[in-house]
């Protein structure tokens, strides 16, 4: 190849390069030029916003700066004005003031004068008073120390006369204030408590299916009765009576005893002395069973906690005992409900008012095993089950046997006469009952001046109607607390009898 030829493409081909760097380096200029342009206009914008902005916020700090002063200067304002207010009404009080200490100032200077004119007066009352008090010596012949004395001792008798009337008269009001008080706790204890009535008996009676059966009890020679009889320690009464034998004893446990056991032999049919005696022991498991749940059915109907299970089982004991036709488990309930209730009115403890009612006949359930009188019985088994000492004295003295010191003693004592009193609690005989009646009547009529007695309320109250020419009035208070003792002394009776004496005089004439 010819080497021109070759320097000339070397040749173009440098200047190209040549060209295409400085065509690059004039595109790459007129870009930068083109970037510089645009930030420069960026920046220009940038500075104008930020002069905006900076005008603005200006501006709203102005405003707010405006707003605020004029807040502040509005209730400059208004402080001004009621600092002014204050001010004016501190001047108005001071002027008050200033014209009541001169009014002040003009009263004391005039209370001052009066005084003045007062003591004045004072001397001048009093030089008269010496002057009377002189001549009045003269006309009586007595100091005036000798006069106080006298007059004193006339107004001491006075008072004293007085005094006696007045204690007289408030001790007659109080004593028909407690005898009214007295008689609405009764009378509302009787009507809360509701009782039922029962009869007394010595003796069972165990129906027999048929006639046979009275052979098969008495059994070969007698050997089953006697059995029986030996086992439960009652007897056995076989006689005409059709179908029935008869229980005889004077426990009511051993007689409730024998009872069960009758019928349990009856039931199964088999009598013989070893099955007797079976039945016996099953008998006695079931009353000890019932005499425990009538003695915790006693317990929980009153309320009483915390007793024995030894006086509970003794409680239950008095379900078979009864006490002229009254039953001495459902008295002794009642005599509980009854103190509670007194206690509750005179605002005493009536929880044990309620345990001295229900444990103040419980020596009951020993007399017919131990000999000693109930009450005894009853403060001995209450002492040995640590019963307090108010407990036991109530029980001691439910009957007077000792002197009653506790007001619960007093409210067991008055519950126990209300449930032994009242009509249908206790039974008694038509002839004995008519014959004491009739030595009611009697004995009121044996004293001088007593015209007619009646003997009512089934013999809880006899009314004497005396003469009035030979009976005063004021002997008619004797005379009723007269009869009172003699009933005492010779007539037995439950409860109390009221003695009421009536005096009348009555004058009759006619218009004709």
């Amino acid at each position: 190849m010819d080497p021109i030829y070759v320097v000339c493409a070397i040749g173009g081909v440098a200047i190209g390069i040549l060209l295409g760097i400085l065509i690059r380096k004039k595109v790459a200029e007129s870009k930068i030029g083109s970037a510089t342009l645009q930030a420069n206009r960026i920046l220009e914008e940038a500075i104008r916003a930020a002069d905006a902005r900076k005008k603005e916020s200006l501006l709203e700090a102005k405003a707010e700066i405006l707003n605020a002063r004029t807040e502040a200067d509005a209730d400059i304002k208004e402080r001004r004005r009621e600092v002014s207010r204050q001010e004016r009404r501190i001047a108005q009080k001071e002027e008050a003031l200033d014209k009541k200490i001169e009014g002040l100032e003009k009263k004391e200077a005039d209370l001052y004068t009066k005084q003045e004119e007062a003591e004045a007066i004072k001397a001048k009352i009093r030089e008269a008073l010496d002057e009377q008090l002189g001549r009045l010596e003269k006309i009586s012949g007595m100091t005036s120390e000798e006069a106080k004395r006298e007059l004193l001792s006339k107004l001491d008798g006075e008072l004293s006369h007085e005094t006696a009337l007045k204690l007289a008269e408030y001790e007659a009001q109080f004593r028909e204030e407690a005898d009214a008080k007295a008689r609405d706790i009764l009378s509302l204890a009787i009507q809360r408590c509701a009782a039922d009535h029962v009869s007394e008996v010595a003796i069972s009676v165990v129906s027999l299916p048929n006639e046979e059966m009275k052979g098969r009890i008495i059994g070969r020679e007698g050997r089953n009765i006697r059995t029986i009889e030996t086992l439960t320690g009652v007897e056995l009464i076989i006689d005409d009576t059709p179908e029935v034998i008869t229980i005889s004893g004077f426990d009511p446990v051993r007689r409730e005893t024998a009872r069960l056991a009758l019928e349990k032999l009856i039931s199964d049919g088999r009598i013989h002395p070893a099955r007797i005696e079976e039945m016996v022991e099953k008998a006695k498991r079931d009353v000890e069973s019932s005499i425990k749940q009538e003695g915790d059915k006693a317990v929980f109907e009153c309320g009483v906690h915390g007793l024995h299970i030894e006086l509970i089982k003794l409680l239950g004991r008095l379900h078979y005992r009864t006490s002229y036709g009254q039953n001495v488990l459902r008295h002794s309930v009642e005599v509980s409900l009854l103190s509670g209730m007194i206690a509750e009115e005179l605002g005493v403890d009536s929880a044990a008012a309620k345990r001295a009612g229900l444990l103040h006949d419980i020596g009951k359930a020993l007399t017919a095993e131990i000999e000693g009188s109930h009450v005894q019985l009853g403060v001995d088994v209450a002492r040995k089950y640590r019963e307090s000492k108010e407990i036991i004295h109530a029980i001691e003295a439910h009957h007077g046997d000792v002197e009653a010191k506790s007001v619960i003693a007093l409210i067991v004592q008055a519950a126990d006469a209300i449930s032994a009193a009242r009509p249908g609690a206790r039974r008694e005989n038509v002839e004995n009952y008519i014959k004491r009646l009739q030595k009611l009547e009697e004995i009121s009529g044996e004293f001088k001046g007593v015209e007619k007695t009646f003997a009512i309320q089934a013999g809880r109250e006899v009314r004497v109607i005396v003469k009035p020419e030979e009976i005063s009035d004021d002997q008619m208070k004797i005379l009723a607390h007269d009869i009172a003792k003699k009933i005492e002394g010779e007539l037995e009776y439950p409860g109390q009898i009221k003695v009421n004496v009536i005096r009348e005089s009555r004058y009759t004439d006619f218009a004709k």
